[in-house]
């Protein structure tokens, strides 16, 4: 996201009638009960997911205190005295901790900032080879991630659509770990995918052109900007080739084009207002659901060419049923609750 347009989102997101309480539709109450019958976010298995604000961000914290080594962060918005005071618990208890913050909004980071590093916590600002550090990642003990679509920031956890995936790959969790380590130390690194990682600024444009163009059945996209126009333009040819595309977007004065061509090709779009209940922050792609072929992305990357190509920036693909089903029940949901945009 540029500055001016994230000074914007931000301006917008603090009026009176955004903070306004969250109402949950049946679909988002079935997700709720769906996840609170299917045990703790992070059961048996190699992914697991999260819906926010369906969920709270408890597991989050509980994650943070399952570390008895390490726990490694990179976070764009880190403004939660809860995730940070556990931080600092961790820390004294001995665990090794380390955060990178962006370095271009100390002004939302210079708390955390200074918390930490009293604690004697590693933390330091991001580089800026990067126009923005917009990864949300967090690894405990080198062999579990939870990669983000959203900050640790709780000003906005009333409101905000957005997911987070656990990932115990050993061959991602290497990689984020591998990253992490240049990225704290402020060296050059080339990214590895390990087996499922779609990363900023190396190959996430690729990677999710790819997915896209590889959809034979559906394509259902949730997405906060909606302006790369490689992928918006890969979105409408894969409806003008049949594919049943949906997309759930934000603020459609500024996509005004680019969601007018996919509502041309055949495609349905709906919207939400930065006044309205629910923000969609997601940034999601379901891709052939029900299918053998079906993929699921999330991650931290916008459709936006800062994102793709000038960020640091982390998500993952992957074909995990639980993790697709929950995206795929939320995006419904949230379908169904947007204001259609006719162009």
């Amino acid at each position: 996201m540029s500055r001016m347009s994230r000074i914007a989102h931000s301006v917008k997101r603090r009026t009176a009638k955004r903070r306004a309480a969250l109402a949950l539709t049946a679909g988002a109450t079935a997700v709720v009960t769906a996840l609170a019958t299917g045990g703790a976010a992070q059961a048996a298995g190699t992914y697991s997911l999260l819906v926010f604000p369906t969920q709270t961000h408890t597991a989050v914290y509980d994650f943070i205190n399952t570390a008895t080594k390490s726990i490694d962060v990179t976070i764009y918005e880190l403004r939660d005295t809860t995730a940070v005071t556990d931080l600092v618990n961790k820390q004294k208890a001995g665990v090794k901790v380390r955060v990178i913050l962006d370095n271009a909004h100390t002004s939302v980071n210079g708390s955390a900032y200074s918390t930490l590093k009293a604690a004697g916590a590693g933390v330091v600002y991001s580089s800026t080879a990067f126009v923005y550090t917009h990864q949300k990642t967090l690894t405990v003990d080198g062999a579990k991630s939870l990669i983000l679509t959203g900050n640790l920031d709780s000003t906005y956890y009333a409101n905000d659509r957005d997911y987070g995936v656990f990932d115990s790959d050993a061959a991602d969790v290497a990689a984020i770990e591998a990253v992490f380590n240049a990225d704290y130390a402020k060296t050059t690194i080339t990214p590895a995918d390990g087996d499922n990682l779609v990363w900023s600024p190396t190959d996430s444009q690729n990677r999710l052109l790819a997915l896209i163009n590889g959809a034979q059945h559906s394509l259902d996209v949730e997405q906060l900007e909606f302006g790369d126009t490689a992928l918006v333009n890969a979105i409408v040819a894969a409806q003008k080739r049949g594919v049943a595309v949906r997309v759930v977007g934000m603020d459609p004065s500024s996509y005004q084009t680019q969601f007018k061509s996919v509502v041309t090709a055949g495609g349905k779009v709906v919207t939400y207002s930065s006044t309205s209940g629910l923000y969609v922050h997601a940034k999601a792609i379901v891709a052939d659901n029900g299918y053998s072929t079906a993929k699921v992305f999330a991650g931290s990357e916008n459709f936006s060419d800062n994102s793709l190509n000038h960020n640091r920036e982390l998500g993952l693909i992957i074909s995990d049923s639980t993790v697709l089903g929950g995206v795929e029940s939320t995006f419904a949901t949230d379908f169904a609750g947007g204001t259609v945009f006719t162009g």
